[in-house]
């Protein structure tokens, strides 16, 4: 979005008391869903007709100080009830009263700090989602934010006392060992952070985003150990942009005409409520699934920036489409429906850790759960009048609909995409210091565990040590589809199997989809930060169920 960006009037300094509490609809019918990893949750009310709702860009935060060379954010996580579907309203989980939540800004060269403040029934974890940010900030799994109110807490089959946190004690089976007021949570939810080297907080926490190392489309996600997918489905997300002012001179589109777009799909009860197939109580981590949705959750309706299928007036001109996959499990894979005279109406300029080297021209672009994907839209290319649908070619049924542009008359437009962008990795494996591999299974069989080489997670279990500064060369494996994230550094992906990189695959990548069976192979090189970070399956069930591990860097 450049310089031209700008932050659209919306407060999210003021704490405000949450408003209601959140139901889920449980046990919703489940069918397959083709070659998709996960289960199908069907809505149980009348859903809208495609392209009727208008396209909304998410609100923009407004930084409360920006003096001293940093910008400085405050975020409060609160519940709210929204009006998702037509006729109806939904209780969802906040990041300042909206879903998404608000846009955070980051400028190159500049120093961020966000501060959250929990006012849900549930510890938060706060990631930032290809940031390169120090360890204490990254937002590691047990790192738990606790609600407003919450006593001082200590973790371990020992009572160990996490630093700063005091002396009332939970067990590892969530027991209550001590007095303290711990916000009326289930003894479960703080039982699952049973590890002596969680950085544990209460009530409010200052997450520190140094200056990254370039421009790119970043977002911020619930990272709470056990409990990521449904926090996710209830509604914690946002994006989070890295502008480089130096870049409107490339003179990509800009201000109105830079669009974020998130894509992701739910499923919803007949009073509204989101639907999520887990039993027992919804405020405790770890999942009791039944076996469908044990690969993952799917729903029927897809939300464009939280809107069902919406409709969006574009002016005959270029448009830079800001694509991310919020999803739970579905990947998507999007195209122009009409495509413009010629094809290829989908330039890509940008991947995950920001500008490609050269813009790739696409008939479609695939997304797995985390991806992002910068592209270009030149409407002009259409005539006026004409109704294009962007297509998710993955789906089946109404997921086969996302999001519909109606064009209109032509205009002047100063944009570009020149023919070349940025500086992209250029690793050589031969130089790699280490070589590991990591195979993504299950174990167990269906009600068995996802695992990372067999282990499922295990906070003070380190898979690998790497050292600063040298590279590294990981073979990734997979027995189903797997969207692998490493935390801390972007990456560049080698090959697949024994060819080279695949069409989504170019650029500075931090996650990379894994199809069934297969095998990729990814080179990095981790600078800066000494500590512990996490490699994980980005499907939030798998992740959940135990599909992710520790490295430690030093």
């Amino acid at each position: 979005m450049g310089a031209t960006f700008t932050r659209r009037a919306f407060a999210v300094g003021a704490g405000t008391a949450a408003v209601t509490t959140l139901g889920l609809a449980l046990g919703a019918r489940a069918r397959g869903q083709g070659t998709l990893p996960g289960g199908l949750v069907a809505s149980r009310t009348p859903l809208p007709a495609a392209y009727t709702l208008p396209f909304v860009v998410p609100p923009v935060a407004v930084p409360v100080s920006t003096s001293g060379g940093t910008d400085v954010y405050e975020v409060h996580e609160v519940e709210r009830t929204l009006a998702l579907l037509p006729g109806l309203t939904t209780p969802l989980w906040t990041y300042a009263g909206s879903f998404p939540g608000p846009t955070i800004v980051s400028t190159l060269g500049r120093r961020t700090v966000v501060r959250h403040t929990n006012e849900l029934p549930v510890p938060v974890v706060v990631h930032l989602h290809g940031g390169h940010v120090p360890a204490g900030d990254d937002g590691f799994p047990t790192d738990a934010l606790l609600p407003v109110g919450s006593g001082p807490v200590a973790y371990g089959a020992g009572g160990v006392t996490a630093a700063g946190i005091g002396t009332a004690r939970l067990g590892p089976t969530g027991a209550r060992a001590g007095a303290g007021n711990d916000a009326g949570l289930p003894a479960g939810a703080l039982g699952v952070l049973a590890d002596p080297e969680a950085r544990v907080t209460s009530g409010t926490r200052d997450y520190v985003v140094p200056p990254q190392p370039r421009a790119a489309t970043l977002w911020y996600h619930d990272h709470w150990m056990g409990a990521t997918g449904r926090a996710l489905w209830r509604g914690l997300m946002g994006f989070h942009l890295v502008l480089d002012p130096a870049e409107d001179a490339l003179g990509l589109p800009g201000g109105e005409r830079d669009l974020p777009v998130l894509l992701c799909d739910r499923a919803f009860g007949a009073d509204g409520t989101l639907t999520y197939p887990v039993s027992g109580p919804m405020t405790e981590p770890g999942h009791a699934m039944a076996t469908p949705f044990t690969d993952g959750v799917l729903g029927d309706v897809v939300l464009v920036n939280g809107v069902p299928w919406p409709r969006h007036e574009v002016a005959g001109a270029r448009h830079r489409l800001r694509l991310l996959n919020g999803s739970n499990a579905r990947a998507w894979s999007l195209a122009l429906d009409p495509p413009p005279p010629g094809g290829h109406g989908l330039v890509q300029v940008g991947s995950d850790g920001g500008l490609l080297p050269r813009p790739l021209p696409r008939d479609a672009v695939r997304l797995a759960p985390g991806e992002r994907c910068d592209v270009v839209v030149d409407f002009a290319r259409y005539r006026p009048g004409t109704r294009v649908q962007l297509v998710n070619r993955a789906g089946q049924g109404r997921t086969r609909q996302v999001m519909m542009f109606v064009v209109g008359p032509r205009v002047a437009d100063p944009s570009r995409v020149p023919s070349v962008l940025g500086t992209g990795p250029a690793h050589d494996p031969r130089s790699a210091a280490v070589q590991r591999s990591l195979a993504f299974q299950r174990w167990g069989g269906a009600a068995g565990s996802w695992t990372i080489n067999g282990e499922s997670f295990a906070p003070d279990r380190p898979l690998a040590r790497p050292v600063l500064g040298q590279l590294e060369v990981w073979h990734l494996s997979s027995d189903v589809s797997h969207p692998v994230h490493l935390h801390l550094e972007q990456f560049e992906v080698l090959g697949r199997g024994r060819a080279g990189p695949g069409p989504d695959d170019h650029g500075w990548k931090d996650t990379v989809s894994l199809l069934a069976g297969e095998e990729v192979t990814i080179a990095v090189r981790f600078t800066d930060y000494a500590g512990r970070f996490v490699v994980h399956c980005h499907n939030a069930e798998h992740e959940d169920m135990g599909m992710m591990g520790t490295f430690v860097t030093g």
